[in-house]
């Protein structure tokens, strides 16, 4: 599995995570479809999940599933050697440990990305806990 891309990708990513259509869709039209499907995966659109698991980026899903609190995603990118997606995903999950440990260790963009991915994850759970808001099952 490869996850490397240039910086102004990784930058895009993270402005398209929070919520720029514009560059999430020039993402997905430019050669980079899985940033984009990642977002919308990030969201719980299942079509996007599946999308991922089958198009070779189960990674991406582990980054997600890791940020939704499951230890087996974390293990499963370190199984892998990504080390930097798992402390990404802990990162998105609030620990303020990762997110300085992607700092101190050169990956401030991913770090971006994370807080990124933080917020959003955030956002779905607040909404998801809101005892005032009608769910729609």
């Amino acid at each position: 599995m490869n996850f490397e891309y240039p910086a102004k990708i990784i930058i895009a990513w993270a402005e398209a995570i929070g919520g720029n259509k514009e560059i999430r869709d020039w993402l997905m039209a430019n050669g980079y479809p899985e940033l984009g499907i990642f977002i919308f995966a990030l969201h719980n659109k299942q079509e996007a999940r599946d999308w991922l698991l089958t198009n070779g980026h189960p990674h991406l899903m582990a980054l997600i599933n890791g940020v939704e609190g499951n230890p087996n995603a974390i293990l499963w990118l370190r199984k892998y050697e990504l080390d930097v997606l798992a402390k990404m995903a802990q990162a998105g999950d609030n620990s303020e440990e990762a997110m300085i440990w992607l700092h101190a260790n050169g990956f401030a963009d991913m770090a971006k990305v994370a807080g990124k991915i933080r917020i959003i994850k955030n956002e779905i759970e607040s909404s998801n806990n809101d005892m005032h808001k009608i769910s729609p099952e």
